[in-house]
């Protein structure tokens, strides 16, 4: 198994992070907010279990070899090394810790590369311990959260003598931009969009700093400030901070870099006349003024600051485009004589594409499915209109962004979608039709201009449909919605649209999901989980095709939810395209269920290496693959 974990870089909010754990003396202090972000260099590893040991191997940035080293799987002997400090202190800090929390062997972790540059304030001793607890999570599937990761990181890395932050781990979300908020002792995570893509520069002043002496100076301020210095960090590392901190995050997802770049100037600015008096022999950091006032900077940059603890270790700069974040780095390093590192945030991949399987033969609706696929089926829509089944599904990809739509279907059926989609009715036939119809002939083969068809030639399970469609859809996240099935929404968002803001948050595959009593898990993939929005949004932690109702009580129960109650497949899914891989192994391998290639086994394991969500849809499904359902289909899909 393949990991990565970044670095961690925090943008605004320095200190915020045990200036709020003070609230647990002092309710009057204000919450700390902190906007991080994982950098693009980190630390690579591959991992196996091991049956009784940590086998450990390193590359440090240079390209050094070390170990490998081997540490028993003890209690014991985990802690006397955490606690030893050094280089492999870390990875026994956590695995110390997981040993105390759950029943696992061993692991081998090969760090075969690291890029992150070490004590330079990017959180590589974090970095390390949340690529352990990860490791331990996906290889023995301990159904741990990034939060339980981020957790159990912590836990891990204060059980050596390093005595780092809550802020550290916030590597575990990787590279996009994350609100931290520290109240007491209570941690909340808010993960946020990108506009646009911003460039960013990291800067390694190469001078020195006591960050022991700066933490002891600030810390003096709390929790009862005793005079005007005191008041002042309060000030700025309480509500100075909160306004920033939240005015950054509206310019961050308006893609406003300009405002960005201001709020940094002013960041720095307050942290100068509030911070500085209460530790002037670190804070002054004029090494750290030189750069960030450097005038031939000017013309590439919307502004900067300090980073970290501030005083002279690293500052930031965002610059107005990706040639002007090079011409920083190359005016850096050859006039300042400066290292850097380059962080760009970008917006991710949006889902551009749609898959419909529409290869089945429709064996429940014969013999009308002999006469017609049952995707081609008719339905009557909310504006009156007669409409195939498949343009509906069609109409709602489009309209919630989607660019171009993958119809999986047999090669004999091939010509009547086509036909429906690409070809014109006889000029006889258009001339009778009202003007309203006209245009929505028209309209149809606008639509058809977007779809495009993928051949399954043998019927061998949705997973195997989904399959086919690996070469059109490419290195893409694709929405996925079922060619049987009807969606409608209870509000404005399609079901669709609700699915696609769900994956453009959090850059996580997600799965819509619904509630179904116990009497009908049986015909549906249902999954477990614990709750990222209470009744909303669920980090899936199992899925299983189709449980058994005793497996599902012992197994899938989900907090919150009645006795009784399950959360199942809705229809419609957004998946990374690793999918791809992991059906490919099934269908070489002949991993058959029920006789077919599934899907479902295939997203589990999507879910163990990658992280899986759950979005309960505010809407409706409709099924028409039954007779039964298709009539109740015809007697409420246009009321709803």
């Amino acid at each position: 198994m393949e990991l990565f974990v970044p670095g961690r870089v925090c943008l605004f909010g320095e200190h915020s992070d045990w200036a709020g754990g003070y609230r647990r003396i002092n309710a009057d202090i204000e919450k700390g907010y902190a906007l991080i972000c994982g950098t693009n260099q980190g630390i690579y590893a591959r991992v196996e279990p091991h049956p009784n040991a940590l086998v450990l191997t390193a590359t440090t940035p240079n390209g050094t070899r070390h170990g490998p080293y081997e540490i028993p799987m003890d209690l014991n002997t985990l802690l006397k090394e955490a606690q030893a400090g050094g280089f492999w202190s870390y990875v026994a800090g956590v695995a110390y810790q997981i040993l105390m929390h759950y029943h696992v062997r061993g692991l081998v972790i090969d760090n075969y590369k690291t890029d992150l540059p070490m004590k330079k304030g990017l959180s590589s001793s974090a970095a390390i311990c949340v690529l352990t607890a990860r490791a331990f999570n996906r290889v023995y599937d301990l159904k741990m959260t990034i939060r339980g990761e981020m957790e159990m990181a912590y836990q891990g890395e204060i059980t050596t003598p390093s005595r780092c932050g809550r802020m550290d781990q916030g590597c575990a979300y990787g590279n996009r931009p994350v609100l931290m908020i520290f109240d007491g002792d209570r941690l909340d995570t808010v993960e946020l969009q990108v506009k646009e893509t911003l460039y960013f520069v990291l800067v390694d002043l190469q001078a020195k700093k006591d960050t022991t002496e700066i933490l002891r100076r600030l810390n003096q301020c709390y929790p009862f400030a005793r005079n005007e210095i005191e008041r002042g960090v309060q000030e700025l590392l309480g509500p100075v901070n909160k306004r920033i901190v939240h005015q950054a995050i509206e310019a961050l997802q308006a893609g406003d870099a300009e405002r960005l770049g201001t709020l940094m100037v002013e960041a720095q600015e307050f942290f100068d006349r509030y911070a500085t008096p209460a530790c002037p022999e670190e804070l002054t950091a004029p090494v750290l003024h030189r750069v960030l006032n450097y005038t031939p900077l000017k013309p590439h940059i919307w502004g900067g600051k300090g980073v970290g603890s501030q005083g002279d270790g690293s500052a930031q700069f965002l610059a107005r485009s990706e040639a002007d974040q090079q011409a920083v780095v190359e005016i850096i390093e050859r006039d300042l004589k400066m290292p850097c590192l380059k962080l760009t945030l970008r917006s991710g991949p949006r889902v551009r594409k749609a898959v419909i399987p529409a290869a089945g033969f429709g064996t429940r609706l014969f013999p009308a499915s002999k006469a017609t696929k049952k995707e081609l089926f008719p339905i009557v829509d909310r504006d009156g209109v007669a409409k195939p089944a498949i343009l509906l599904i069609v109409e709602e990809a489009l309209q919630a962004g989607i660019e171009e739509v993958i119809i999986i279907v047999q090669e004999h059926d091939l010509k009547d979608f086509e036909a429906f989609f690409r070809t014109q009715i006889t000029i006889e036939n258009y001339n009778k039709l009202p003007a309203h119809f006209r245009e929505y002939a028209q309209r149809i083969l606008e639509i058809g201009r977007r779809v495009h068809f993928v051949i399954q030639e043998m019927q061998e399970g949705f997973g195997h449909a989904v399959y086919c469609a690996r070469e059109a859809v490419g290195e893409e996240p694709f929405l996925l919605m079922l060619g049987d099935h009807l969606y409608r929404s209870n509000g404005q968002k399609s079901c669709a649209q609700q699915l696609m803001d769900a994956y453009h948050t959090h850059g996580i595959s997600v799965v819509g999901l619904r509630r179904t009593p116990e009497s009908q898990i049986a015909n549906f993939g249902t999954v477990a989980g614990a709750w990222i929005e209470e009744g909303r949004l669920l980090n899936i932690t199992e899925m299983v095709e189709k449980p058994t109702v005793d497996y599902a009580r012992h197994n899938l129960s989900v907090p919150g939810l009645p006795e009784g109650e399950y959360l199942t497949f809705f229809g419609q899914y957004i998946i990374k395209p690793l999918i791809f891989k992991y059906l490919e192994e099934h269908i070489r391998n002949n991993v058959r269920e029920r006789g077919e290639f599934q899907l479902t086994s295939a997203l589990d394991r999507l879910r163990q290496e990658d992280g899986f969500l759950g979005l309960i849809i505010d809407g409706q499904r409709f099924d028409i693959g039954l007779p039964e359902s298709y009539l109740e289909t015809l007697r409420t899909f246009r009321g709803v």
